[in-house]
């Protein structure tokens, strides 16, 4: 039976769930579970993010390959979540209570899923994937710059978890992943032109999902090191790395004043202020290690503690992301009103 509530549930949280609870499950809910799909919102914004911004720039869009963009672009995503959960597994890393299986479902770490099914489900996802990525090809008269960028693309897909996340290299990796190839590589699949402007442009967005990965590592530090996994927070220290997040929380808002300023957006894009208060409530927790045990109130399982600081940066970034979209859209919306207002 179809089990819509979870479907829901899913993609808000990472729902905990029983070895009898799962058999229950749809094949929709299960790989909505298996693909920790509550986080997939982050791409699917950096889809809509490049073709927002090549109707910034004046494009005509294809709305099916827009589409297909942020389809092959989501199931990137989640097939990298799919792989990443195996190869710590096979690796020993998801073992003896460490931090993955605390915070959520790990699938073959907690026998939800065989080895062989699990490798199943990414091998699906990941064809769905590169089929989203031939068909684009297809669409741009297989333009080698796009050649190029699926297969970076895979190479992201396959090499994330082991071993550019245990060199320090995991959170330039997403830098890279959601700024220049996501809405930077999305943006020249729907424009047919590379533009560094966009790239620049994107920056505020990508730098808020960077803080949910650092977020991430900083929580889970003291495991990493311990397992000798040179994530950056490990590498540089916790105080570091949290001061680190707080610098790209506010940049943001900088780069955006930038962008105004150089007339790249129009004034409407102060929208991304309006995120400000949600900030104001989270940053005081940066200043502050980590607390020992759990603070009242704060949420337990599924994305919430023994997580702390990526659960904070997700809802920071959210806020931003969604008032950065309305800004975006309504800055195209402006140009075409006032065609000649705040031109540079």
């Amino acid at each position: 039976m179809v089990n819509f509530a979870m479907w829901r549930k899913a993609l808000q949280v990472i729902p905990d769930v029983s070895k009898e609870e799962w058999d229950a499950l749809d094949l929709v809910s299960k790989w909505l579970i298996a693909t920790r799909a509550a986080v997939l919102v982050m791409t699917f914004l950096s889809a809509v993010l490049a073709g927002l911004f090549a109707l910034h720039d004046g494009y005509s869009l294809n709305p099916l390959a827009w589409l297909v963009l942020t389809l092959g672009l989501v199931l990137a995503h989640a097939s990298n979540n799919i792989f990443n959960d195996f190869t710590d597994y096979v690796r020993g890393v998801d073992k003896d209570n460490y931090f993955r299986t605390m915070y959520g479902p790990q699938p073959v770490a907690h026998g939800l899923l065989t080895k062989r099914q699990h490798l199943t489900y990414f091998a699906v996802t990941g064809l769905f994937a590169l089929t989203c990525g031939l068909f684009l090809l297809f669409l741009n008269g297989w333009d080698p710059v796009i050649w190029l960028l699926l297969g970076l693309g895979m190479v992201f897909v396959l090499f994330y978890t082991w071993p550019m996340k245990g060199w320090a290299l995991g959170e330039l990796a997403v830098l890279i992943v959601w700024g220049p190839l996501m809405i930077g590589g999305g943006y020249y699949v729907l424009a047919g032109s590379w533009n560094w402007n966009v790239v620049w442009a994107s920056l505020p967005y990508v730098l808020g999902v960077t803080t949910v990965i650092f977020g991430k590592h900083i929580d889970k530090r003291e495991i990493d090191k311990a397992k000798k996994i040179y994530t950056l927070p490990v590498v540089i220290g916790e105080k570091a790395a949290r001061y680190a997040v707080l610098a790209m929380m506010v940049a943001p808002y900088l780069l955006v004043l930038y962008l105004i300023v150089v007339r790249y957006f129009t004034p409407v894009m102060l929208l991304v202020f309006l995120a400000v208060p949600q900030f104001l409530k989270i940053y005081p927790q940066f200043l502050r290690p980590k607390p020992e045990t759990r603070p009242e109130g704060f949420p337990e399982g599924q994305g919430g503690w023994p997580l702390y600081f990526a659960p904070q940066a997700f809802v920071n970034n959210r806020a931003f992301g969604m008032w950065f979209m309305l800004g975006l859209i309504a800055d195209i919306v402006l140009r075409l009103v006032l065609p000649n207002f705040w031109v540079g």
